[in-house]
């Protein structure tokens, strides 16, 4: 088989596509660009996807591992050439929960399908091989260069060296053989334990018949004892029975008569109320709540009585103030006139201008008569006063004199009437008194609210209590005041509560009358004996009965268990003949079990002759391929029959395990033994192409390069793909035009 092109939408790839040639690919790119996605696109595109796989602890399966990251269906395209044929194979996502399911081959450049090839069959059919084997020899990964076993590798390896048939496998074989061991005893499971505890409970089933057949007949003796006694029980409840409907019949005389004298005691008071005329319920509700609104307003009329008479004292308080001002009398208007019109308190300034006048015109006469005396002044010879200045300033000196008495007059009167002759004093008096009689005035006007709001309440008291005297002396003519119209209210009510107390006290008694009269059990036979009373209460019996019943009942139980017992056990004779048929079946399994024993045995010695066969063809050519990878440090290739590998370093002849050698020593050893495995196990016709994904990573350069030429070889005979991360692999080809290389790129880029 031939892999042409590939084209993907798998993973991270979308619609890659991938050219190849025949013999060695060197596929080159970095990591996270998709080689290993390549190489399981492969094995999906040949084998398809594995529905059923599920993931596990840090491992996801394909279906869900390689989901294309876009969120598109899974597809692919392969073109290949198969013998002579060249074919296209195509898969694609028709149902999320079958990713490629759908599979199409068809004749390259025609719409022809391929008979016969499906998406069941293709791998096997192209690569004649089946998945599994594939997987396990051409198909190396990174990391799982290992060879490990496989039923298919199995029955592949035994067709070459046997018969040439691939439906035989060992371990396939063991596997079955092993349950059928396990099938007849396996620890404490199988058929065999399975008899045999069965045969030990026929048996135990055989020995306990005859003590559970014991056992039932002291049962039936001791329930027969019972039930003599439970019927002795009985009859001393039903004398209790008789004596207590005796004692109901008279406990319902009792509360007949309780209810005759409860209803007497009802119309009786009916009777009283109608004669006294008591009112109704709402009536006096209405009365009582009448005379506590006529409280509650008498307590507002003494309120607002004791308001007007604080307003009157205020009031009063007020006109005393008035009386004690000096302005005592007058109006507002009247008094702020007088402090403003006040008599002079000081002498103006015109009266000492008139002063200082009389002086200098008195001087002036006295001046010019003095100078008449003795000649020297301008009146010379004259001998007499100057007459007018005289009169002048004698004048103004009076009209001086008397301005001061007038002032003087003043000042004292105002002293004597306002206490102080200052205007400014005056007036704050006048102030102070015009305010005291707009606080007269106000006290005044409240005084008189208060009066009509006192007047208007005591009014309503005496209205609102004429009228319940009134209603309330038509029922209660002694009622002569609102304290004992109250008290006859009270007696009425109380008399109404009696009432309705009684009348309840008749229902109530009247109704135990009808409930214990349908309860009451059938009059007396007149003829039946007088009944004494019983010795014992109903408790005392009851205790007893329930306690032989209880007896009763847990000896039915045993019965019924020792009954089903015996029943599940059967008739002793089939019991027995079961015994016998279990002890042949056990000796025929252990038969089969010896049989089966010896059968693997002796399988296991021809697989070990089988590996005998295989096992030095593979070693062999795994150590010519591994001695070729390591220049020669190693000669020989042991394999055992789990395919475990040792090898022999040269020259020793002492084989090591792979476990011992370094890690590049063993993928190099497993390398070889994986080719050696595709040299010995494919099918040449089919020229099955080897697909290693960064297999030779950890190579070191010399095997590296040794490990590149055998796969140079071997491609001559088949198509080799090497996907690394490497570029010395594509370096040590540069020169060789036989030798394909491609350096890949990321997604998103061309191939």
């Amino acid at each position: 088989m031939l892999i042409r092109r590939m084209t993907a939408t798998f993973g991270r790839l979308r619609e890659q596509t991938l050219e190849l040639q025949d013999g060695l690919n060197i596929l080159q790119a970095p990591n996270e660009t998709g080689k290993s996605t390549w190489c399981a696109f492969l094995l999906s595109m040949l084998y398809g996807v594995n529905t059923k796989e599920r993931d596990r602890a840090g491992v996801l399966a394909d279906k869900n591992r390689y989901a294309p990251w876009d969120g598109a269906p899974m597809s692919g395209r392969l073109d290949c050439r198969a013998g002579k044929d060249a074919l296209t194979l195509f898969r694609t996502t028709r149902r999320q929960t079958a990713p490629m399911g759908d599979f199409q081959a068809l004749y390259t450049g025609t719409a022809d399908p391929v008979p016969g090839l499906t998406g069941a069959n293709c791998g096997e059919t192209l690569l004649g091989v089946s998945r599994e084997v594939y997987a396990r020899s051409a198909f190396i990964r990174q990391g799982g260069v290992a060879v490990t076993q496989d039923p298919g590798l199995e029955r592949r390896i035994a067709a070459l060296v046997t018969s040439g048939e691939e439906d035989t496998s060992y371990t396939e074989a063991v596997e079955a053989l092993k349950k059928q061991l396990n099938r007849r005893r396996h620890n404490k499971t199988g058929q065999l334990p399975a008899l045999e505890a069965e045969l030990q409970e026929t048996e135990a089933q055989l020995a306990s018949q005859a003590e559970l057949t014991r056992q039932r007949e002291n049962l039936l003796a001791r329930s027969a004892e019972l039930e003599a006694r439970e019927s002795s029980l009985k009859e001393e409840l039903a004398a209790l029975d008789r004596w207590e409907a005796h004692r109901k019949r008279q406990d319902l005389q009792r509360v007949e008569d309780a209810a005759l004298q409860a209803e007497e005691k009802a119309a009786a008071l009916r009777r009283r109320l109608e004669e006294e005329r008591v009112p109704e319920n709402d009536v006096t509700v209405r009365l009582r709540g009448a005379i506590v609104n006529l409280n509650t307003v008498r307590k507002s009329a003494e309120k607002a009585q004791e308001a007007y008479d604080a307003s009157k004292s205020a009031l009063a308080q007020a006109e005393e103030k008035l009386s004690a001002s000096p302005f005592a009398g007058q109006t507002a208007e009247e008094a702020r006139q007088s402090a403003q019109t006040l008599p002079p308190t000081s002498l103006k300034a015109w009266n000492w201008l008139m002063l200082v006048l009389a002086a200098g015109l008195l001087a002036a006469a006295g001046w010019g008569y003095y100078s008449g005396m003795d000649g020297t002044g301008p009146l010379q010879g004259v001998t007499y006063l100057p007459l007018a200045p005289l009169l002048l300033g004698a004048a103004a000196l009076v009209l001086v004199f008397l301005n001061w008495r007038k002032v003087k007059k003043g000042r004292t009167s105002l002293t004597v009437r306002y206490g102080t002759v200052a205007p400014a004093e005056i007036q704050a008096l006048a102030d102070a008194y015009i305010q005291l009689l707009s606080d007269r005035d106000a006290a005044k006007a409240e005084a008189s609210a208060k009066s009509a709001a006192a007047q208007g309440l005591w009014q309503s008291v005496d209205v609102n209590a004429d009228g319940i005297l009134e209603e309330v002396r038509s029922f209660a003519p002694a009622a002569y005041d609102i304290p004992s119209a109250d008290a006859a209210l009270r007696a009425s009510a109380l008399l109404r509560k009696e009432l309705a107390e009684a009348e309840k006290a008749a229902h109530e008694a009247r109704l135990r009358v009808e409930f214990q009269t349908g309860q009451a059990p059938q009059p007396e036979d007149p003829d039946a004996p007088p009944l004494l009373p019983p010795e014992r209460n109903r408790e005392a019996v009851t205790e007893d009965l329930e306690a032989v019943r209880g007896g009763l009942f847990a000896l039915r139980s045993s019965l019924d268990r020792i009954a089903g017992r015996l029943h599940a056990a059967g008739d002793p004779l089939a019991l027995q003949a079961a015994a016998e048929r279990l002890t042949d079946e056990i000796a025929l399994l252990e038969g089969e079990y010896a049989a089966i024993e010896l059968a693997m045995s002796t399988l296991a010695h021809a697989n070990t002759q089988l590996q005998g066969r295989f096992s030095p063809a593979l070693g062999k050519r795994a150590a010519e391929i591994f001695n070729g990878l390591t220049g020669g440090a190693y000669g020989g290739v042991i394999l055992d029959k789990t395919l475990r590998v040792s090898a022999e370093p040269a020259g020793t002849g002492v084989p090591r395990d792979v476990g011992c050698l370094s890690a590049g020593a063993a993928d190099q050893l497993y390398l070889a033994v994986r080719l050696a495995v595709c040299d010995l196990v494919l099918p040449s016709e089919h020229a099955v192409p080897i697909v290693l994904d960064d297999a030779l990573a950890s190579f070191d350069d010399a095997r590296c390069a040794a490990a590149l030429d055998f796969l140079r070889k071997e491609a001559e005979t088949r198509q080799i793909l090497l996907f690394t991360c490497h570029s010395r692999e594509a370096a040590h080809f540069r020169e060789d035009p036989a030798v394909s290389i491609q350096v890949l790129t990321a997604p998103g880029g061309k191939v």
